[in-house]
């Protein structure tokens, strides 16, 4: 990878690992699907407007919506309502990584070299060193698991559909998962609850749903997809396993979270795991060529 991609990539990390202190924030203040919902409608409207029209075919944009919009941030939205920590939750959504490989291999035939696999072996022990002490429940965190499942699925469908502009692409699949969202909304939340966090909403609220929607979602997304685009799924997904370095101190900075020692532990693996599979092959020796004068 270039170096100012490299950049890019460690960037997007660390927007999505300040992302958890936002979304703990704002599931403080609102439901988890209506939280979800408002997220997607602001990354949508009014950018739709002047986004113009889609250049992947619906499919893809249905797809990913409904994969990445719908299900892997729904998941992830009640997981941690549930009781999955900020920082914690960070990092076991990082499990996605191992997932996009998965389905890269069954889905798109890629191929990761053995140093890759090596790599993801060892930020993956890292996450379950830091996984193990957790006092949160099982059922909290399998909707993190299934989160990451869904997010290493749509990886794949936006490989697939290739938008040749990400940050419009990200506008049409937030169009398309803001729908969905607020019916389920509300459905499983009701309109009462709904109501009554809407009523209250300050400005903890609106800086919280301002940063998951503009920041994260169109802005993290779109160099997400462009990323994707350019190197595939399994050179870019390992990145992700920075996401819980920032999403971890954050929540120390900001949430007042504590770090066991585990973590700590935990993350050099993680940071290790991504150097190792980061590591190029050695280059063969180019052959001499004769030219003739």
């Amino acid at each position: 990878m270039k170096p100012r991609d490299v950049a890019l990539a460690v960037a997007v990390m660390a927007i999505w690992g300040v992302n958890f202190v936002a979304i703990e924030t704002g599931l403080d203040h609102f439901p988890p699907l209506l939280f979800n919902a408002l997220r997607f409608t602001l990354a949508a409207f009014p950018a739709l407007f002047f986004a113009g029209r889609p250049q992947v075919p619906w499919r893809w944009i249905v797809a990913v919506g409904l994969i990445l919009g719908v299900t892997k941030f729904s998941l992830l939205f009640a997981g941690m309502a549930a009781g999955m920590p900020a920082g914690l939750s960070s990092l076991v959504l990082q499990s996605q990584a191992l997932f996009t490989v998965l389905f890269a291999v069954v889905l798109l035939r890629e191929r990761p070299r053995p140093v890759q696999i090596a790599g993801l072996a060892v930020a993956l022990a890292g996450v379950v060193v830091v996984a193990t002490r957790t006092g949160a429940n099982f059922g909290a965190f399998l909707l993190i698991i299934g989160a990451a499942a869904a997010w290493g699925l749509s990886n794949i469908a936006t490989r697939k559909a290739s938008p040749p502009d990400t940050l419009r692409f990200m506008v049409w699949v937030s169009a398309v998962a803001s729908g969905p969202l607020l019916v389920l909304s509300l459905l499983i939340d009701g309109p009462a609850a709904d109501l009554a966090a809407l009523r209250a909403i300050d400005g903890k609220a609106i800086g919280a749903l301002a940063y998951v929607a503009l920041i994260s979602t169109l802005a993290g997304f779109g160099a997400w997809g462009y990323l994707l685009k350019r190197y595939g799924a399994t050179t870019v997904a390992p990145f992700s396993m920075l996401v819980p370095l920032f999403g971890m101190a954050s929540a120390v900075l900001v949430l007042g979270e504590h770090l066991h020692p585990t973590d700590l532990i935990g993350g050099v693996l993680v940071i290790g795991g991504i150097l190792i599979g980061l590591a190029r092959a050695p280059a063969a020796r180019p052959a001499l060529v004769r030219v003739d004068a």
